[in-house]
């Protein structure tokens, strides 16, 4: 068991990094962050998401030194935590599969609002799992993890990436609890509209130009798709070929970054949108030459922003150093319902930034921490 007497506050950064979990939170007006932390210290932590059904509820993805990946949980806002009893785990394998075994507990999202304590994790392999009482017991979605394609569509779970080829950015409808979306880094985006029993793809319009035919069935490398909160038929995405948008009922990607800057290019991990205007969107761009240094273009930190869903986007860069050879991951970038809206990311250098008016001016909450693998924003409710 590991505790934390952090007090409460209105609103926390939650921070996944390579040695452990942190939390920057603030008062009321996002005034004063302090600083709490290492939780987990010398564990890799993928992803702190807080229950936005209960904000006392949290879940951790963690791979840890002796006890491998797997789940850890709080009940009482992060003060205390405890392992899963029955972490995420494949099923024997069927029809002359080998047999799988999870290497990371990557993503975390919970389920739909009517349905307390269910929550979902995407693995590497590229394996989905859902829980139905806070966390502590996961199950196989049998309906992805023993669907027939499954070895076309993740290349038989074969870790071409580095760290692995995870499933993640699991989305679920707000209108729905039976219409789910996620992503892999080998297949594409994919949706099912029973709760996970069946699973169709999701590619059209998409881009994979590191492939002999760039537009396939199934192979691409999505980075990060979301889902509008108030505009559910909005998805957005940021790739390994592009940033896109869709309006899900057209049923086609439209590569809206083809008006970011020549010289910068539309290529990223991290994306997040306005909670109220679904035509606001920010990302931040990464160098996408031939050899991928994971740097940002020019070694020029800079967040894009379009007020007019992809049609123009403007460069925002107002606080963040002239010079810089960090990334931001995929997980790592979130923003808050405020007004303005605050807007955060974390980097490989272990800095958290923040604007809290939508990009214009930014400032760094904290530095010297560890690579940071994801940033989300928990705020508590009145």
């Amino acid at each position: 068991m590991v505790t934390n007497t952090a007090g409460d506050r209105d609103l926390t950064l939650w921070i996944g990094t390579k040695k452990g979990a942190f939390r920057l939170s603030a008062g009321r007006g996002r005034n004063g962050f302090e600083l709490d932390g290492p939780e987990f210290l010398g564990h890799i932590i993928h992803h702190v998401v807080a229950d936005p059904r209960d904000d006392r509820q949290l879940l951790a993805a963690a791979k840890t030194g002796h006890l491998g990946p797997t789940v850890f949980r709080s009940e009482d806002g992060g003060r205390n935590w405890l392992e899963a009893s029955q972490p995420p785990a494949f099923a024997a394998p069927k029809d002359g599969r080998k047999a799988d075994a999870v290497d990371v507990v990557y993503w975390l999202t919970p389920g739909h609002a009517s349905e307390a304590g269910v929550w979902y994790a995407g693995t590497s392999p590229e394996g989905l799992f859902r829980s139905e009482d806070g966390g502590a017991n996961w199950a196989p979605v049998a309906g992805w993890n023993d669907h027939p394609s499954w070895i076309e569509w993740t290349g038989d779970g074969e870790r071409a990436n580095p760290g692995g080829s995870p499933l993640h950015s699991i989305l679920v409808d707000p209108r729905d609890a039976q219409h789910l979306y996620f992503a892999t880094s080998s297949g594409g985006v994919f949706e099912s509209l029973d709760a996970g029993a069946n699973w169709s793809l999701l590619n059209d319009g998409m881009m994979a130009d590191f492939l002999p035919d760039p537009h396939p069935e199934y192979g691409y490398d999505p980075h990060c798709v979301i889902q509008h909160p108030a505009a559910p038929d909005v998805l957005y995405q940021q790739n390994h070929c592009g940033i896109y948008r869709m309006h899900r009922p057209e049923g086609r990607w439209e590569r809206i970054g083809r008006n970011m800057p020549a010289e910068v290019g539309d290529i990223g991990f991290a994306i997040v949108s306005h909670p109220r205007d679904p035509d606001v969107a920010w990302v931040f761009p990464m160098d996408g030459t031939d050899v991928w240094p994971r740097t940002p273009p020019g070694h020029r930190p800079a967040v894009y922003r379009t007020l007019d869903a992809g049609g123009s986007w403007q460069r925002l860069d107002r606080g963040l150093p002239e010079r810089a050879w960090y990334t931001v991951y995929r997980q790592a970038m979130a923003n808050d319902d405020g007004d303005p809206v605050g807007v955060y990311f974390g980097t490989t250098c272990g800095e958290v930034w923040a604007s809290f008016d939508e990009g214009e001016h930014w400032q760094c909450l904290a530095a010297h921490l560890p690579d940071i693998y994801s940033v989300e924003v928990a705020e508590a409710r009145p």
